[in-house]
């Protein structure tokens, strides 16, 4: 079974890309962030032509999550269970199924945007309710993972360049606490192997030649259980997707399974 993780930075902008890449790369199951569409908008005709269930919890603004899923898709939870809300909004930032023998959120963490900005608060308020969220199914006998944009490099070894973060959010201690609190419900961090130099950077900006120079990080993550991280054979970035005219400025991290 394979299982990827992908922020596609607009699907209405990447639909050709995904749509090619899910008919090359034998993907079961997608966990989509950054939809930037409503749910009219979602492509489920589209999808639903190669041979793919869907469901998304989007709002049309800058945030939007989906599962896609052509093992399956049951038992579908829209939303972050007592998750805060964002200026009077509850953004849709969570989406939640079972997919065959596996349960599976796709989420897109706030950015934080700023240490003092009321986001960076947000951002650790929502990531406790995460943790509270998952803990029963982190703890169960069922494979569980929890995928998607964290935005978050766990150490500092998940930047190409630790200076040049300092002081900024998606590095700093709380949030990497955060992280350590998923841990703590029985989840583990899914490292993948990178296709190209010597770490799975995930997401390189559009600016300043990033990708090119690999000046990357590694925010895009997948934190199984146990029953998940042992039924793990390979995990991977898909650099190559993030190569080209009309990329994504993240590439997909597959992980495949034998359950």
């Amino acid at each position: 079974m394979r299982i990827a993780t992908w922020n596609v930075n607009s699907i209405t902008a990447r639909l050709p890309r995904l749509l090619a890449w899910l008919e090359s790369s034998g993907t079961d199951v997608l966990c989509i962030q950054e939809t930037k569409c409503t749910a009219e908008q979602f492509p489920t005709e589209e999808l639903r032509a190669l041979g793919y269930e869907s469901s998304v919890h989007a709002t049309g603004r800058w945030n939007g999550v989906a599962l896609v899923s052509r093992v399956g898709l049951e038992d579908v939870v829209h939303g972050l269970p007592g998750g805060p809300e964002y200026e009077g909004v509850a953004e849709p930032r969570a989406i939640s199924g079972t997919c065959g023998p596996v349960r599976v959120w796709s989420v897109y963490v706030p950015n934080g945007r700023e240490v003092a900005h009321d986001h960076y608060a947000y951002k650790l308020r929502w990531l406790e309710a995460l943790q509270a969220a998952v803990a029963e199914d982190a703890a169960g006998p069922r494979p569980f993972a929890v995928l998607g944009d964290f935005n978050i490099a766990p150490t500092d070894d998940d930047v190409f360049d630790a200076a040049a973060f300092e002081g900024s959010t998606h590095v700093t201690p709380p949030e990497r606490a955060a992280l350590a609190g998923l841990r703590e419900t029985g989840l583990g961090d899914i490292v993948p192997r990178p296709l190209k130099y010597d770490h799975p950077f995930t997401y390189w900006d559009y600016r300043q030649l990033c990708f090119p120079k690999n000046r990357g990080m590694r925010i895009d993550l997948v934190y199984g259980n146990k029953p998940f991280a042992d039924a793990v054979k390979d995990s991977y970035v898909d650099r190559e997707e993030r190569k080209g005219k009309g990329a994504s400025d993240h590439a997909p991290v597959v992980v495949d399974l034998d359950v």
